[in-house]
């Protein structure tokens, strides 16, 4: 346990930096391919080293883990497929690696799929909608917002600090808002975010996120 939360706090700032590198560069269970969405195909050999590699996350940790997700956001467009399927993995610790590689890519083509994920309520549910709100708003899509703002009264500090560092980095506003501190004690830096969202929210200009095309069945 205390090492999946090691894992969740190093991996922002992490990908601060990783953002930068890999610039360039939905769904239930494994059933996107490159071919249906118009994504690069990977090479034979490509693919079987993703499929190798996705093989190997439930079993990383700590560095190993940072340096899988690292790979898998510098392949990019041929790795989105498996980084999906992984998404939608019912293990908290792979799920959240695999929203932690999307994110890093900045592939805003990318919303629509995560938004189609489904997750079930359970004791891990809460965790894992603030880590896909966290990427969606990664990736360009600010109607994740209110989930984070809703995360920064979490009672958990590395959650706050989490949903807190999401926000700051999208929108360069901070109000004040102490992670560190009991929610009591940031009512009025949450209550600013809440009116900025308000204010938001009714701007025209705010990013619509295009629903995927459903190819139609053949017969």
């Amino acid at each position: 346990m205390a090492s999946k939360h090691h894992l969740r706090i190093c991996l922002p700032l992490f990908l601060v930096t990783l953002a930068a590198l890999a610039s360039s560069c939905a769904t239930t269970h494994g059933s996107v391919t490159a071919e249906d969405k118009g994504w690069l195909e990977p090479s034979p050999s490509l693919k079987r080293r993703i499929d190798d590699e996705a093989k190997r996350v439930p079993y990383t940790h700590g560095v190993e883990r940072i340096e899988l997700i690292r790979w898998f956001a510098t392949v990019g467009e041929p790795a989105y497929p498996k980084l999906l399927e992984l998404a939608a993995d019912p293990r908290e610790d792979v799920a959240i690696a695999a929203y932690a590689a999307i994110g890093a890519t900045r592939d805003s083509r990318l919303i629509p799929y995560l938004e189609q994920i489904e997750i079930h309520d359970g004791p891990d549910a809460v965790d894992l909608r603030l880590e896909r709100a966290r990427t969606l708003l990664r990736l360009g899509d600010w109607g994740a917002a209110p989930t984070l703002i809703a995360g920064l009264s979490d009672e958990r500090m590395f959650t706050r600090a989490l949903c807190s560092q999401a926000l700051n980095e999208a929108t360069k506003e901070n109000f004040g808002f102490d992670p560190k501190a009991e929610p009591a004690q940031n009512t009025e830096a949450i209550a600013k975010w809440q009116a900025w969202w308000k204010e938001r929210s009714a701007d025209d200009l705010l990013p619509k996120i295009a629903a995927p095309e459903k190819k139609p069945s053949g017969d």
